[in-house]
């Protein structure tokens, strides 16, 4: 009997020759993720017990990702708190407001997290991890005695495998994939649960580059997988190996690995789609939802944040004017894509179409601390979710869409499918090389 990928990382760090789904280890992470909402929370319950130091200092990545743009004095005051904090705890990987960027994305672009690798993360959106083949797991508070002990206890999930046939037609992201997931598992059409699952791709994925594949790993989150895990492709490892901070070891699951359950998509028969108001489970084919009209647009967030997605935007709106209204926030993923953005023309081509361009980070995807909506209006973006009340006021209505989707949607100033605006060619071949 063969094991799966996330059984093998297992297994690897906690010493194991091998492990099964529903065993209890306690694994030694390559790696722990501290996001700046709860650095205070975390240390202050350390403090509280007497312990004033982390147990691996070197292996802990504190990041200011949540609340880059300080729109508070609260916020302003968390801040030099954790600056304080990373200084105490001896925290060298300390990436702080303007040093990094959205603490799931960059670590991959800059080769901190790599395929094989296990971590251990106070936040759902690890799952990203899974984009260059590795494991990075939510343990929420317990973050805390993490930094206290070095580990805590996991039990090893099952893993459901998602085939992928065929190719994605003209039109349609990777993003789209996850909300029609979302829409048949909550219509009952695929009878599949992923509470505290790995959700593994399969089949056709060398079309899908790495932004693509950071796509693939995002929705899943919001229909609370543990993981999500991409076997990583040459091209993957090609990128991860130029870029390795460290060593690396790729793994992928057994031709005879035990999973819960198996199902299967075919491509070619996916529209793009949009999900209404209040889950991302209630996604329609967008033209369902054409013709609705939009206040609010943004792209970003760690589903839609990476180079790729700001290519597909810029694709758009080279040449054109959002609609009159109508607000537009783009949101980098890492300050390389910042950079990237100057250096390759993007920057200009934001500023000519009326859109605004926000530090990179989370961006209004957290909870709207910067770039929320007034009451009543209506906004169209690639956050994470769309729960009542994220960007603010509770009668908002909140859709979401794949990058393509929201740029199209922000020039006409209404709900719109991509596949009927055309976009820049030469914006839009670069997406296939925007790794390198």
């Amino acid at each position: 009997m063969g094991f799966t990928a996330i059984e093998k990382v297992l297994a690897r760090t906690s010493g194991r020759e091998h492990v099964h789904a529903g065993d209890i280890l306690y694994p030694d992470p390559d790696m722990v993720m501290i996001h700046d909402g709860l650095v205070r929370e975390a240390k202050g319950e350390l403090d509280a017990i007497g312990i004033k130091q982390v147990a691996a200092p070197k292996k802990v990545m504190m990041v200011s990702d949540h609340d880059v743009l300080y729109g508070s004095d609260r916020a302003a005051e968390r801040g030099a708190f954790n600056r304080k904090a990373a200084a105490q705890w001896g925290i060298e990987g300390f990436y702080d407001a303007g040093r990094g960027g959205h603490g799931h994305i960059f670590p991959m672009e800059q080769g901190s997290v790599l395929p094989g690798m296990f971590y251990f993360d106070n936040d759902t959106h690890a799952t990203n991890a899974g984009a260059v083949g590795a494991f990075g797991l939510r343990v929420g508070n317990e973050i805390s005695r993490v930094l206290a002990t070095g580990t805590t206890w996991v039990e090893v999930p099952k893993t459901v495998q998602l085939e992928l046939k065929g190719k994605l037609p003209n039109g349609v992201q990777a993003r789209d994939i996850g909300f029609y997931l979302a829409r048949q598992v909550k219509s009952g059409k695929v009878s599949v649960d992923l509470d505290y699952r790995v959700l593994e791709y399969a089949g056709d994925l060398d079309q899908f580059g790495l932004g693509a594949r950071v796509a693939l790993c995002s929705t899943p989150t919001e229909m609370r997988a543990a993981g999500v895990f991409v076997p990583p492709s040459a091209a993957v490892l090609e990128y991860c190996t130029k870029h390795a901070k460290r060593a690396f070891t790729p793994v992928f699951s057994d031709a005879d690995a035990t999973y819960e359950a198996r199902f299967s998509f075919d491509l070619s028969a996916i529209a793009p789609q949009v999900s209404l108001p209040g889950n991302v489970g209630n996604a329609v084919d967008v033209g369902e939802a054409a013709g609705t009209a939009i206040d609010h647009a943004f792209i970003g967030s760690c589903g839609s944040g990476m180079y790729e997605d700001l290519l597909c935007a810029a694709s758009f709106l080279k040449g054109r004017r959002i609609a009159s209204g109508v607000r537009l926030f783009i949101v980098p993923g890492s300050e390389r894509s910042t950079r990237r953005i100057v250096e390759e023309g993007l920057m200009q081509i934001f500023l000519d179409a009326g859109a605004m361009l926000l530090p990179a980070g989370c961006g209004p995807c957290n909870d709207a601390v910067v770039g929320p909506v007034a009451r009543g209006e209506v906004s169209l973006s690639t956050a994470t979710n769309n729960n009542h009340g994220r960007f603010g006021p509770i009668d908002a209505r909140l859709f979401l869409g794949s990058p393509a989707t929201v740029a199209a949607s922000a020039l006409a100033g209404k709900i719109t499918d991509p596949r009927t605006m055309p976009a820049d060619a030469a914006l839009r071949d670069r997406m296939e090389s925007a790794y390198v």
